[in-house]
């Protein structure tokens, strides 16, 4: 099977996100379990998924589409990341750091 995904580096970035918010996430307090953890996580996969999906589209017109939507997932992450560090969920060194890979 053919993976142009794995060709991209905003899909290799993405998937590393993905990986540091799981790390991030772990440490969040057990009430946040079904709440600000499960919606970091869900938004952070939705990233590389949607790139995947977008590239392996027949059109550049359908992947942009799904870039598009990626992005409204990075933007949603933002968020939720944001929300994380002003409860005092993420120190500021982790926070940095995964500011930095959202760009």
């Amino acid at each position: 099977m053919n993976k142009p995904h794995k060709k991209l580096d905003a899909w290799t970035t993405a998937v590393d996100l993905v990986q540091q918010v799981y790390t991030a996430t772990d440490r969040f307090p057990s009430k946040e379990q079904f709440g600000l953890t499960n919606q970091a996580r869900r938004a952070a996969i939705s990233i590389p998924s949607n790139i995947a999906e977008g590239a392996a589209r027949q059109t550049k017109k359908e992947f942009i589409q799904f870039l598009h939507i990626a992005k409204g997932s990075l933007s949603e992450l933002d968020t939720h990341l944001e929300l994380a560090q002003r409860l005092d969920y993420l120190g500021r060194a982790e926070w940095n750091a995964l500011n930095e890979l959202l760009g």
